[in-house]
């Protein structure tokens, strides 16, 4: 399942803010910091990623490999929510295994900012000088876990 949005509704790449015409973006574009080598040696580095769905986080819990170690749901979970990595279109477990650990952490981290209402950044105020400022509220926790 592929969402798309509107040429028109594109914002800061990664940034995860919704745009400003109202519409849902659910696909986001990132670059990983050492990119997946295939077996030809060619590097991708740059990637979507779309937003995940109950279904994404339900599916793999039926998975006998995260049944036997459950440290690899996020390896199923990303490759389920990665809709191209380079040239690749079919972004399965053996891809996502074969990531440097880098870049694996980085997407587990981009599916956290990406999943939790588009951003990690709330607008805050300063009790004591009234200055606007934005929070990360980005924290731990596993992925596919509230």
């Amino acid at each position: 399942m592929r969402r798309a949005f509107a040429p028109s509704a594109r914002q800061e790449e990664g940034t995860g803010e919704e745009p400003e015409s109202g519409t849902l973006r659910t696909e986001f574009a990132f670059e990983l910091p050492r990119g997946y080598v295939d077996e030809s040696g060619t590097v991708h580095r740059s990637g979507v990623m779309r937003l995940a769905t109950a279904r994404d986080e339900l599916i793999p819990l039926r998975d006998d490999r995260v049944r036997e170690n459950s440290a690899y749901l996020s390896v199923v979970l990303i490759s389920r929510v990665i809709t191209r990595l380079g040239t690749i279109d079919d972004v399965h477990p053996g891809v996502v295994e074969d990531l440097f650990a880098s870049d694996l952490a980085f997407l587990q981290d981009f599916y956290r900012r990406i999943n939790a209402e588009g951003h990690t950044r709330a607008a805050v105020t300063c009790p004591s000088c009234h200055e606007n400022f934005a929070v990360d509220l980005s924290g731990g926790g596993r992925l596919g876990e509230s």
